[in-house]
């Protein structure tokens, strides 16, 4: 690998990494505090696997991006998979400041509703421009399908 590709792989992995930390930023308070308190489904993950399952997941979304990048930014159709990514990588963190910070889970629902279709969109894009950048959201996809359900339950449940 060329020192060149080297460095945007980094700094493709670590643009993820950072919206993980500014998103925790939201969360840290919560999550030992008010989450706890929240009557949880019988299917809620215990909460040690949020950290590993997360960062695995920004890790793999910043590969993707840096598939993108490596074939060139220069056609329409990149630039507008590169847009899909920073607007879903925005709501990945406005997720944890509307369910943790603003401990609103009606209006966390609603927006990983849209962070989900984002997801999409962003996959679709990845996957006409590199299959393996594509195939490498597929799990972040998933996992934020599950989260979802997980934020529609706990509203639910606390209301």
């Amino acid at each position: 690998m060329k020192k060149p590709d080297i460095i945007r792989l980094i700094i493709s992995i670590l643009i993820p990494q950072a919206a993980g930390g500014i998103g925790s930023l939201f969360t840290m308070d919560s999550v030992h505090t008010w989450y706890q308190t929240l009557s949880k489904p019988s299917f809620n993950p215990p909460d040690w696997i949020f950290g590993p399952v997360w960062t695995l997941l920004y890790i793999m979304m910043g590969i993707a991006l840096y598939l993108v990048w490596k074939n060139g930014l220069g056609t329409s159709q990149a630039k507008l998979s590169v847009v899909f990514f920073s607007i879903q990588l925005i709501l990945n963190v406005a997720w944890s400041f509307l369910f943790f910070y603003l401990r609103m889970p009606v209006y966390g629902f609603i927006e990983i509703i849209i962070l989900w279709i984002f997801i999409l969109f962003t996959m679709l894009a990845f996957f006409r421009i590199n299959l393996a950048a594509g195939i490498l959201l597929a799990p972040y996809l998933l996992w934020v399908s599950f989260a979802a359900i997980l934020n529609f339950f706990l509203w639910r449940l606390n209301q």
